[in-house]
């Protein structure tokens, strides 16, 4: 014969049974509907993100690989007392490093190319200019260097997708080559006018 807890024990098991469970598995089934709706959420914010890191992170190794070919040359230069020469065609959007052997300036020969390459859509050169006051927003510019350093300085404006500038700065008598946020004023060598009057 049951004792008296044990009757009471059977009732409560008896009220916290099917219906129970049913509302349990409801309440859950909703729980997972809001999970997968936020983790939805959360995986759009990141795509979202992933893809503008990716396009600042293009943009920067398109540049980087142009100032890195910008290097090589002034540093070849500088060790072998060879000229090289930096191509940039702002109309094609490409570039190339070439070792200068031959007298003739205008004719690069296939086995003088180092390094060429090219910048994408979200990477574009929109012009370069010289310190010497010439400008190019079409065609070829070409940086020389040689053993005492660069024959022009420069710069190279790229914008990027939001068309941001983006300046490649090129020292007349350094072999430094910087990449800087922006289009600063470019440096311009002293007229012998401008010196005498120090």
């Amino acid at each position: 014969m049951p004792t008296c807890s044990a009757q009471t024990a059977d009732r409560t098991h008896a009220q916290t049974g099917p219906s129970t469970r049913s509302r349990t598995g409801a309440f859950t089934l909703v729980e997972l509907i809001v999970v997968l709706s936020m983790l939805a959420l959360f995986v759009m914010v990141a795509q979202t993100n992933l893809f503008g890191v990716l396009r600042r992170s293009t943009f920067k190794a398109q540049v980087q690989g142009f100032v890195s070919a910008m290097q090589m040359a002034a540093s070849a230069a500088a060790e072998t007392g060879r000229r090289y020469e930096v191509i940039v065609d702002v109309t094609e959007q490409t570039y190339l490093l070439r070792r200068i052997s031959a007298s003739n300036l205008a004719e690069v020969l296939d086995e003088e190319i180092v390094v060429d390459g090219y910048f994408g859509d979200g990477c574009r050169v929109a012009y370069v200019e010289f310190d010497d006051g010439t400008f190019a927003n079409e065609g070829r510019a070409k940086f020389r260097a040689g053993h005492s350093g660069w024959q022009y300085g420069g710069k190279i404006v790229f914008r990027d997708e939001s068309e941001q500038a983006h300046t490649v700065a090129v020292g007349r008598l350094t072999p430094i080559v910087q990449l800087l946020q922006g289009n600063p004023e470019l440096m311009r060598p002293r007229t012998k006018e401008q010196v005498a009057s120090f």
